[in-house]
């Protein structure tokens, strides 16, 4: 392998241990290292992909973003290189499944606790847009449970980093489905950070009701929906929510981003007066409160551990669509 890294590779020295993911252009381990106090989740490319300029330089973009991001709520990265001839890099082992795992097992959460985890995700997406990144496929399967019960967000590997040119090919819609903002879906070239304030709207409808705000039998349809139609109230699901959080959900889901919130830092704000208002207490002091972790879906004794699969270009759960396929 004659490439030269675009990053400084790190000095740790990891030796693998069981398969614990796999996707369609690389493998996951945990792994252990004589300078690491915790095992770790070592990414590694397939060799049948490895001189794949594309994929290598999606690898090396997501190493060189996480490299820029340090937060306690986006996974821990811990550099990377070449591992026995294959490219990969090193992060945080989380075993608690992610937040599709949880509401695949309890449906929706109360709104309480929708708001302690939706004040973790705009942490995590100010910290990130503070440097220049946009996620760009925040949804439940990229947010995952630490020991004490965090979400965390992960998997940069379609993030826009605004520092650098985009590799992206133009006029291209990159995300997942059912929560890609409008603009992302017409491939704006000017996307913000506001694209993910849209697509944490989404995440925030679903924990509140158990689905996404909008549904369909294709993209198409999806799209569709995302461009033009309002979703629906808390009331038609027959769910109580309080009008403050149910209002801030909404302007999230705004068409416009000029019409979301200025930034993630402000919506911290309006979930923290809001709850404040509402019961009198402040949102540490609430996730204090919540429920202790136990084993979620995909985690059970006999099922696969899927939370670590790479997904980058996997066709699953990234959309790479031409916009003319769109019918506008």
């Amino acid at each position: 392998m004659t490439r030269k890294l675009r990053f400084l590779p790190t000095k740790a020295t990891f030796k693998l241990g069981d398969r614990i993911g796999m996707g369609t252009v690389g493998v996951v381990y945990r792994a252990t290292s004589p300078d690491m106090d915790e095992p770790v989740a070592i990414k590694l490319l397939h060799p049948s992909v490895s001189n794949d300029e594309q994929i290598v330089d999606r690898f090396e973009r997501e190493v060189t973003i996480m490299e820029r991001l340090n937060h306690p709520n986006i996974v821990t990265h811990y550099g990377g290189g070449i591992l026995d001839g294959q490219y990969f890099y090193a992060m945080q082992l989380l075993d608690h499944g992610s937040l599709k795992d949880l509401l695949s097992q309890e449906g929706r959460l109360q709104w309480q606790r929708v708001v302690v985890y939706a004040d973790q995700i705009a942490a995590a997406l100010q910290h990130a847009h503070n440097h220049g990144i946009i996620h760009r496929d925040l949804k439940p399967s990229n947010l995952f449970f630490t020991d004490e019960g965090m979400l965390v967000l992960g998997d940069f590997g379609i993030a826009r980093d605004t520092h650098r040119a985009d590799i992206t090919a133009d006029r291209i819609t990159v995300g997942t489905y059912a929560y890609m903002s409008p603009e992302q879906i017409c491939a704006d070239r000017n996307i913000s950070g506001k694209a993910d304030l849209y697509s944490l709207g989404c995440v925030m409808y679903e924990m509140l009701t158990g689905q996404p705000p909008y549904m369909g039998a294709n993209f198409a349809q999806i799209w569709e929906q995302h461009l033009h139609a309002a979703p629906r109230s808390m009331l038609q699901h027959g769910i109580e929510c309080p009008e403050w959080l149910e209002s801030l959900v909404v302007q999230l889901l705004a068409k416009d981003p000029n019409d979301r919130p200025f930034n993630a830092r402000a919506v911290q704000g309006m979930l923290r007066q809001g709850l404040r208002e509402e019961s009198g207490i402040e949102i540490n002091e609430l996730a204090k409160q919540s429920p202790p972790l136990t084993p979620v879906a995909g985690h059970l004794e006999g099922q696969p551990r899927m939370w670590v699969l790479w997904t980058v270009l996997a066709a699953a759960a990234v959309v790479v669509t031409a916009l003319a396929l769109l019918p506008l």
